[in-house]
Order: structure tokens, then sequence, then C-alpha cells
């Protein structure tokens, strides 16, 4: 799985059909330093989500996960 904080990369994963049989994961956490941010992604992580062949956006409190276009 892919785990990146660049909305243009995410648009151009999901959007440009790129395909990616692992997932596509899109951490958009707000800004409140380092500790945080690995709680942010712990939790995330720790979500019952199938990743693979997946493009997930992650925030606060929400999370949406949509297949990846073939």
């Amino acid at each position: 799985m892919l785990i990146t904080f660049d909305k243009d990369f995410g648009e151009m994963a999901f959007h440009r059909g790129k395909t990616s049989v692992h997932g596509v994961l899109l951490l958009r956490p707000r800004l409140r330093g380092p500790d945080y941010l690995a709680r942010f992604v712990a939790v995330v992580l720790a979500q019952p989500v199938t990743w693979e062949g997946h493009f997930c956006v992650a925030r606060e409190g929400r999370m949406r996960v949509v297949p990846m276009p073939e």
C-alpha cells in the first residue's frame, strides 16, 4: 500500500486511470505535531479495511474507501 499526504498524487493515482493492486491511502489530518500525527496514522491503520485495490481518504472521524479504477 502506498501512503501519502499529497492530494495531487492522490488525484493522479485515482482520476488518471492509474491502478494499484496494493491500494492508496491519502491521509488528511489536521497538522498538530508529530505525536498527534503518529496517533492518527496508528488509528487509521488499525481500521478493519481491505486496503488492497482501494483508494482510501482518511480524515479525523471519517474515512472514505472506494475501489481503484480498472
